[in-house]
């Protein structure tokens, strides 16, 4: 009774994996057509502005990141990945910071530096109005990011995915020695 049950269990996982496996190759092929799609925009724009517009050169001196990417425990207990906006709390990071009382009356000037200080815009670097081939490209690069985030989440799963395979067959072969040995077809010899 025992093996017809890791059977079983051996089964799901593999369709588990095999699913998992699926969606990655659609992702990865997403990313490629991102990235793509950001490159061909991107050299529009350097065709519509001139080569020199966009370029190295009109970077700001002081870079400061638009998102960031995050990691967490997910509910099935396996790393994940996300993209967050730069600045955006996490709900682990909210609440009182300090654990005295805090005076409330007023504005003080930390709060308007941390106003001052909210991510600009990178597009603005290469002047007011921008073509729109360059706001194209931002944001295929940015959705290239949060698939990039979406892959990393996929291969760990995959990974987790396979160590569980390996270790079922494993307890199959104890089990009914010869019953877990892949199977070689002609062609796979």
């Amino acid at each position: 009774m025992a093996a017809a049950e890791l059977r079983a269990e051996l089964d799901s996982r593999l369709l588990q994996l095999l699913g998992d496996l699926e969606d990655l190759e659609a992702k990865r092929a997403a990313l490629n057509a991102r990235v793509e799609q950001g490159w061909l925009a991107l050299s529009q724009a350097r065709y519509a502005m001139g080569a020199k517009a966009v370029g190295p050169l009109q970077y700001a001196s002081r870079m400061e990141p638009q998102v960031c990417v995050c990691t967490g425990e997910a509910q099935d207990g396996l790393q994940r990945f996300w993209v967050a906006r730069a600045g955006a709390q996490t709900p682990e990071e909210v609440g009182p910071r300090e654990a005295g009382l805090r005076r409330r009356k007023g504005l003080t000037r930390t709060a308007e530096l941390e106003s001052s200080q909210a991510p600009r815009d990178p597009l603005n670097w290469f002047g007011i109005l921008v073509p729109h081939s360059l706001r194209q490209a931002q944001a295929s690069f940015r959705e290239g990011l949060q698939l990039a985030a979406d892959m990393a989440t996929l291969q760990i799963r995959v990974d987790w995915g396979r160590s569980q395979l390996r270790g079922l067959q494993e307890k199959l072969k104890q089990l009914e020695p010869g019953a877990a040995q892949p199977v070689t077809t002609e062609a796979g010899q």
